[in-house]
């Protein structure tokens, strides 16, 4: 019994990067024109695909309604007992065949092409099939060898299938800027979710800030400092603009220089300029910026930078499994 399993996966891990650097190679301006036609589609991006390729289909289709973009997935052979009506004027149909020749693609793109406002993109091996024949656009993916015995497993031509829907997808992304926080927007739970909260998410907002102003006296912001028990204070001048920053621990170090800290002002002692960041600042960053600066809470802004609108505390970052 050969038990020398790792060196056959290796093999066939040779084998699928080598049918990406093809991949690679064969990207062209038909891969530019199916990207600008997802990013010019009026109604909705569908991806269908037979066998194999259907699953790939409903993976790079996930992965575009994950970015923002309408986007499902309609399987080929249900497509000839009425999922045809899943497909209407003004969608782009991107159709992912490795021969282009299934019988269950012939009714899709008949349908298609029977209605001019829906744009048929077709991704096959085979420049001879149908489906290559029959789109507005074609690509041609690269003739591919299969890993294993007798070159006819689908493994390097499906993980060819799989990388040019992710370059579609980012793709996409460069052009639209599409942003963490939108990005944010579709993925609200699960572990990607928590990673993805920002700073606007878990920051004390409104009577929650431990304000004070910098003419109080120490006497008046320790009552603020007990009720709030935030370890922190923030100081603000008449005007409402952040002026300083004051912790548990600066209370201490005072009461400890100083025999009677009572009758002290505030802007005597604060440290001035705190640091501060945008409420839409990732909390893993914020937290990142609190353990290089040794500090266990930040001030928070949302468009004046001299106003304070949040504090965000180490621990809520914590509490959020955020690390």
């Amino acid at each position: 019994m050969n038990k020398n399993f790792s060196s056959i996966g290796k093999e066939v891990i040779q084998s699928e990067i080598n049918a990406l650097k093809k991949l690679k190679k064969s990207l062209n301006k038909d891969f530019d024109k199916i990207v600008n036609l997802i990013l010019k589609c009026k109604g909705k991006v569908i991806f269908s695909g037979v066998g194999k390729s259907g699953i790939i289909s409903k993976k790079i289709a996930s992965t575009l309604a994950s970015l923002g973009i309408p986007s499902h997935y309609v399987d080929a052979g249900s497509c000839s007992h009425g999922d045809l009506g899943m497909i209407s004027s003004g969608d782009l149909l991107i159709l992912i065949s490795h021969s282009g020749q299934s019988i269950e693609l012939k009714n899709i793109i008949q349908y298609v092409k029977r209605n001019k406002n829906i744009i048929l993109a077709g991704i096959t091996s085979k420049k001879n099939s149908l489906l290559y024949k029959s789109s507005n656009i074609s690509f041609l993916l690269p003739n591919i060898v299969e890993a294993g015995p007798g070159n006819y497993i689908p493994t390097s031509s499906t993980t060819a299938q799989m990388c040019f829907g992710d370059a579609l997808a980012i793709s996409t992304i460069k052009q639209r800027k599409f942003s963490k926080l939108e990005f944010k927007k579709f993925h609200p739970s699960g572990s990607l979710g928590f990673k993805l909260k920002t700073v606007g998410d878990l920051m004390y907002q409104g009577k929650s800030i431990p304000f004070i102003n910098e003419n109080s006296s120490i006497k008046e912001a320790l009552k603020v400092f007990n009720k709030k028990n935030l370890g922190v204070l923030i100081a603000k001048n008449n005007r409402g603009n952040t002026t300083g920053i004051i912790s548990d621990g600066d209370f201490k170090r005072i009461n400890y220089k100083t025999e009677n800290i009572n009758n002290l002002i505030i802007k005597k002692v604060m440290k001035k300029n705190p640091i501060i960041v945008n409420e839409n600042m990732l909390a893993a960053e914020a937290l990142s910026v609190m353990n290089n600066k040794k500090i266990t809470a930040l001030c928070v802004f949302k468009k004046n930078k001299r106003k304070t609108t949040g504090l965000i505390h180490m621990h809520s970052i914590l509490n959020a499994n955020i690390k």
